[in-house]
């Protein structure tokens, strides 16, 4: 039920920033994580709260499987008061310190590196918290990357990197700027167990993720996991997506969507009723609402919190 109402949260939360990026009513660039849904949710369902989860610029979606506010997050957005940054960094800096989420990050690949950071700190404080990277396909060439996987192989960093391999770096298809179009190889060339999956199913998903990191969390050392998973709209809102072939987004929508999937699977299975499956949809909708309402109610930020946060202090 939480794996369904949180992909279902996702979905809403994002198809609503898509209408109202259209509209002209979000202030800030956004990236949509619809379709990519199993992925972090699938990852944040083995997450304690004592663990670290670095994301990338396609924030919203492992934002809200981390357990991020949503009222919040659409504030922050929407650049308002009582955003979760205070409404000054918006969709491209996104972040929750509370939650361990390492949030939004434009630099490709740069989290790889971070989450060796967060690795290292547990590691000296004696915890048995994991760190985990989202990167995603574009930033396997990334040289910082390779960096990464050689330091957290060689100390053997409790970290897991999740590759979300939506087809397209950008504009670019994996087919054409991948030297051998398997990123979970690249793990191994790093002698780190590697695996790949299916991002549309959520319960292939999670599995590997769970065996990756309990195996970090009880000293196994880093793993690589690469999650073959379509995105349903543009890198950026605003994307004319020409790189696209006709119908694909169409085509995609109606055989791999992960929700429609998931709930197909866990009714065959007698797993839930479709009543509690309707009845969360009508709670996402309800609450997607709320966000979206309160954000567009909530005032400006404080011109005098300008310079509030910008070094950190008391050390």
């Amino acid at each position: 039920m939480w794996a369904y109402r949180t992909m279902q949260a996702i979905r809403q939360f994002e198809e609503r920033l898509h209408r109202d990026f259209a509209a002209g009513l979000v202030p800030s660039s956004v990236h949509l994580y619809a379709g990519q849904e199993a992925c972090a949710v699938g990852i944040c369902a083995s997450l304690g709260t004592a663990d670290y989860f670095h994301i990338t610029h396609r924030a919203h979606g492992p934002a809200i499987a981390r357990g991020a506010d949503m009222i919040a997050m659409a504030k922050e957005i929407y650049l308002r008061a009582g955003g979760l940054c205070r409404g000054k960094g918006g969709s491209p800096h996104l972040h929750d310190a509370r939650l361990k989420l390492i949030g939004a990050n434009s630099g490709v690949g740069s989290g790889a590196a971070l989450a060796c950071g967060s690795a290292l700190a547990i590691r000296h404080r004696r915890e048995t918290a994991v760190a985990v990277a989202l990167l995603g396909d574009g930033s396997c060439n990334q040289g910082i990357v390779s960096e990464s996987f050689n330091l957290a192989a060689i100390w053997k960093l409790p970290v897991v990197f999740a590759f979300e391999n939506n087809g397209y770096a950008e504009a670019t298809a994996t087919t054409y700027a991948i030297a051998g179009n398997d990123l979970a190889a690249r793990g191994r060339a790093f002698d780190m167990p590697a695996t790949r999956v299916d991002g549309r199913d959520y319960f292939a998903v999670h599995d590997a993720a769970h065996a990756a990191i309990e195996r970090a969390r009880t000293g196994g050392g880093p793993s690589v996991v690469e999650i073959d998973t379509p995105r349903f709209f543009g890198h950026y809102e605003g994307d004319a997506q020409k790189y696209r072939p006709p119908a694909e987004v169409e085509t995609l929508r109606r055989e791999g969507d992960c929700i429609t999937l998931f709930r197909r699977r866990v009714l065959d299975e007698r797993l839930l009723d479709s009543r509690v499956l309707d009845a969360i949809d009508t709670q996402v909708d309800d609450a997607v609402d709320e966000a979206f309402r309160e954000a567009a109610a909530a005032p400006a930020p404080d011109p005098a919190e300008l310079h509030a946060d910008v070094y950190a202090t008391g050390f």
